[in-house]
């Protein structure tokens, strides 16, 4: 199988007023085509930042990152927007929509940033939303869906590029369990269609159970279970 992404070392401290708080110390992990993998641990133990490294939204202290064996820190910021948006999806606790459009417009922003003509990324954003059970919303504005339909909906936004990775922080937390239920089993039928991998942080290990692979983040170190 092949690597899609990884890390080896990596190491995060944060500095401020000269006082260090090292949060990651030294996480290496491994992540194969069509893996599903748990990240669990306290809160505030580091799960999110290990995230935005790990999707290049944030700079190690040490350690590096590699998307298909390639180092991020070689990329510029150019190449590193461009191969982001091409490789890696990100779903996130609270969605992250934006209110003033649709919930297709939603999904088919990361392949206009792309540079696909508006037609195409119609065409897919819809598709994918019908896949997610939401063919009927699709001209609604984000204010009009339910909490579960706005989730579906960042799931879709997710996967409208078909990415090789994605990244959740907590994806369910902010959904009753019934629905969190739901979107978990969606995202998991998805992946399998897609043989996309997913890296899901959460502190549910019911939802972990689901996974394939599970590790815990502790004193900025990951375990495997």
């Amino acid at each position: 199988m092949k690597t899609v992404l990884s890390c080896e070392k990596l190491v995060r401290t944060y500095t401020e007023a000269k006082l260090a708080t090292p949060v990651l110390r030294g996480v290496d992990l491994e992540v194969a085509e069509n893996d599903s993998i748990a990240i669990i641990g306290s809160s505030g133990c580091g799960k999110s930042t290990l995230l935005h490294l790990l999707g290049g939204l944030d700079k190690p202290t040490s350690g590096k990152v590699c998307w298909h064996n390639q180092d991020v820190n070689t990329l510029s910021e150019k190449q590193k927007c461009v191969t982001r948006n091409r490789k890696i999806g990100f779903i996130y606790q609270f969605h992250h929509l934006l209110p003033e459009f649709s919930a297709w417009e939603n999904v088919a922003l990361p392949l206009l940033i792309g540079g696909e003509k508006p037609a195409k990324a119609q065409a897919a954003a819809c598709k994918l939303l019908a896949a997610v059970g939401l063919s009927q919303r699709v001209h609604h504005k984000i204010g009009q869906l339910s909490g579960g339909e706005r989730q579906r909906t960042a799931v879709a936004r997710a996967l409208v590029a078909q990415p090789n990775c994605i990244l959740a922080d907590e994806p369910t937390g902010n959904l009753d369990r019934q629905t969190a239920r739901q979107v978990l089993e969606l995202m998991l039928d998805l992946q399998r269609q897609f043989k996309t991998s997913f890296i899901i942080v959460t502190h549910d290990p019911d939802i972990a159970a689901n996974l394939n692979k599970t590790y815990h983040l502790l004193d900025g170190v990951l375990h495997a279970d």
